[in-house]
């Protein structure tokens, strides 16, 4: 079951997608600020972050490029009610970008692409074949 770690001011919104993503199967904290953020990385240890931009201001820009840093390799989805920054460069290394809307849908799709991805990447490479049924053989 993946861990989801869901950063928002909004309690009515880190409420909605707790309880949400419970359902499909998560397990989900969540944090209001930037100062919890640090603290709940090493603790529960996310499979996926969920980043609000604005934390009582544009922290969000901060706390992706930190939790970058220091996991390059765990998946951040920005979650935002602005579409104006999809192109922001200060957002190139987030995985996935979600408008906030009352339909859930694409953002739990984003979540399942993101975290398919993710795990295809630490599936053994043996595993890997070209064709379903077959091992991969060696060119050489």
């Amino acid at each position: 079951m993946p861990n989801i770690l869901v950063v928002d001011d909004q309690p009515c919104i880190r409420e909605l997608l707790s309880e949400e993503l419970a359902i499909e199967g998560y397990q989900v904290h969540s944090v209001g600020n930037a100062e919890s953020v640090r603290e709940h990385l090493l603790f529960s240890r996310p499979d996926l972050v969920l980043l609000d931009l604005y934390l009582e201001g544009p922290e969000g820009f901060g706390i992706l490029g930190d939790i970058k840093k220091q996991y390059p390799h765990l998946p951040v989805i920005i979650v935002t009610a602005y579409d104006s920054f999809m192109n922001d460069p200060r957002l190139s290394h987030a995985d996935g970008y979600v408008i906030k809307s009352s339909d859930l849908d694409p953002l739990k799709q984003e979540i399942a692409h993101v975290l398919g991805q993710q795990k295809a990447l630490e599936a053994p490479m043996e595993a890997w074949t070209p064709y379903p049924g077959r091992r991969a053989a060696h060119a050489f």
